[in-house]
């Protein structure tokens, strides 16, 4: 499975306890339950029985990633549960999310017949105009949404223009709102369409927002941190750092205008700024930390030399938390045998299982894997410790193994972990991306499957067996539907959006994946994304902008396997990459 797909990517799958599977399918049954009695509760005498019947039928649909099949039972259910808000608005979102535009467009008739002051339907059908081309009356569902004074209506508005398919309509609309003064007077709002209009790639538009922003919020420090990053999208990296620069003042006394300057400054790729800027003010363990991470990415080990004997001089008492941070530091530094002082002197608490974890990988580094695998050895055999440390051993083990080139020896950890903790997921997914290394993508869909009978909605493991088949098989209809019950549970989610747009891509659907793909990019900055991007503006001809997302991509990981094979397909080379301290690319507002 793709690195980033099931690894760095992936929502993390897996932050408790293992269920078993009769807690899979309680929970199956409890949302079955919930999603039948809610309409109930609501409609007071009961859910008629030709209503119920569609229900049921439109909920296995959804849960066996079937969208269109469960728009149409969802629509029909909707229709016999008379003023039944909550199910046209559900059936309304299925049919959206399954882009059947015609059952959303009946669905959407009756929620706006039974609640036609919602905000929320208001929305749902900007967003159907839209993706219709009917900028007019989208644009028109959205001045009297935002003019309906209720508090969250430019929220409602965002998500609406979010769901649009086409960038350069939704430039259009978002145009029109501004041009129109229907956007509040609020500047968390203004930020938003701000940063929707960066994504949209409209500098034009980002210009007039920005010009009225500062007329609107004059002095105000998150105006110019909007401003920057605009220059800095807009390749004027030197006049968007003097902005920031001139923020800086103002952030010394203000810890969230100095987070918020800190972020606009990585962002920019200017990291020793960023790490300047959390140096202003009151200490703790965490801005040590923020600073001393920073410092590390930027590569100036002078100056976290610095900080590292800054705090070592102050590491008398033996607190747990500052100890960890050393140890860290003097990874960072390549001192090994200090890093494992620290960790050695951490005196307990969740604090010590931790530093346990890192003098095996300490150990690791130092290659003496022998007593690295011991470590790790000693905390799995630690009955004093909790199930979730015991099992994480197991992976760290695992993962050692891995780095060493040794994937006979990565599978027998895990195999041993699975012995101990049968049908854990956490192991099985590991295993799984054991297994995709080695091309066993068998082995792979296997221990996946293993994972969706343990806990069937797990999202991780439903995006990451969905994108393996799209992307390694050409069973894309199957791939479809687990992404599909994936994009159910996390509509927003960047790298399930991805997965969904590759999976088009690889079903010939290249304009629904373009869309699907900008979508992606606009969520997350992330070289797989870009490198897809990349693949299929280059298929469908637009070369020159195909190379700006393959550059992207490489800026943010050169050795991405995606871009890697895609370079490689197209027989494209590259242009020399830019020197590190000349940013470039599209900066995320703060």
């Amino acid at each position: 499975m793709p690195e980033l797909k099931l690894s760095t990517r992936a929502p993390l799958p897996f932050p408790g306890r293992a269920r078993g599977p009769r807690a899979g399918r309680m929970r199956r049954l409890a949302l079955l339950l919930a999603l039948v009695l809610a309409p109930l509760a609501h409609a007071g005498e009961g859910m008629p029985a030709d209503a119920l019947g569609p229900l049921l039928a439109g909920e296995f649909a959804l849960q066996s990633g079937q969208l269109e099949e469960a728009a149409r039972w969802y629509l029909e259910a909707a229709r016999g549960a008379s003023d039944d808000v909550p199910l046209a608005e559900r059936a309304t979102r299925i049919a959206i999310l399954a882009n059947d535009d015609a059952v959303a467009g009946r669905a959407l008739a009756l929620w706006r017949e039974r609640a036609p002051e919602s905000p929320a339907m208001r929305a749902a059908s900007a967003t159907l105009a839209l993706r219709g081309g009917h900028l007019r009356r989208a644009g028109s569902e959205l001045e009297a949404l935002l003019a309906s004074g209720d508090l969250r209506a430019w929220r409602y508005a965002a998500m609406a223009l979010n769901g649009g398919r086409e960038p350069r309509d939704t430039a259009r609309v978002l145009e029109r709102l501004v041009r129109r003064g229907a956007i509040p007077a609020d500047i968390a709002a203004w930020q938003e369409f701000g940063r929707m209009a960066l994504r949209l790639d409209d500098p034009k538009l980002a210009r007039r927002i920005m010009d009225e922003v500062v007329r609107r919020f004059p002095g105000e420090p998150r105006v110019a941190l909007l401003r920057a990053t605009q220059l800095q999208q807009a390749g004027q990296g030197e006049q968007a750092r003097r902005i920031l620069a001139q923020v800086e003042p103002q952030a010394e006394g203000d810890p969230e205008i100095r987070a918020m300057l800190a972020m606009a400054y990585e962002a920019a790729r200017d990291l020793p700024a960023a790490a300047r800027v959390m140096a202003q003010g009151p200490q703790d363990t965490s801005t040590y930390g923020v600073r001393a991470s920073l410092l590390a990415r930027a590569g100036d080990t002078a100056e976290l030399a610095a900080l590292y004997q800054e705090l070592a001089a102050d590491a008398a008492r033996p607190d747990p938390s500052r100890r960890l941070l050393l140890g860290r530091i003097a990874e960072f530094l390549e001192r090994p045998a200090e890093a494992l002082d620290w960790y050695r002197g951490v005196p307990g608490g969740p604090q010590r299982t931790e530093a346990r974890m890192r003098i095996a990988v300490v150990l690791h580094t130092l290659d003496r894997q022998d007593e690295a695998y011991a470590e790790a050895r000693a905390l799995q055999d630690d009955a004093a410790l909790a199930d979730e440390v015991r099992r994480d051993a197991y992976l760290l083990e695992a993962e050692m193994r891995q780095r060493q080139g040794d994937p006979q020896g990565e599978l027998e950890v895990l195999g041993r972990g699975l012995a101990a903790w049968p049908d854990d997921p956490a192991l099985l997914y590991a295993r799984g991306l054991a297994w995709e290394r080695q091309d066993r993508i068998d082995r792979a869909e296997a221990d996946l499957r293993r994972v969706l009978v343990v806990d069937p909605e797990n999202v991780a493991a439903l995006n990451a067996l969905g994108y393996t088949l799209a992307d390694r098989t050409d069973r894309f209809r199957e791939a479809l539907e687990l992404i599909d019950r994936a994009r159910t549970a996390e509509p927003d989610n960047g790298a399930i959006v991805d997965s969904y747009g590759w999976v088009l891509y690889r079903l010939g659907r290249t304009q629904e994946a373009l869309v699907e793909l900008r979508r992606a990019w606009g969520l997350m900055k992330d070289p797989e994304v870009a490198a897809h991007l990349g693949e299929v503006l280059w298929t469908l001809g637009r070369r020159a902008e195909a190379r700006r997302y393959f550059e992207e991509a490489r800026a943010l990981d050169p050795d991405n396997r995606a871009l890697r094979r895609a370079l490689r397909q197209f027989g494209i080379s590259l242009e020399p990459a830019a020197a590190p301290a000349d940013p470039a690319g599209h900066a995320e507002v703060p």
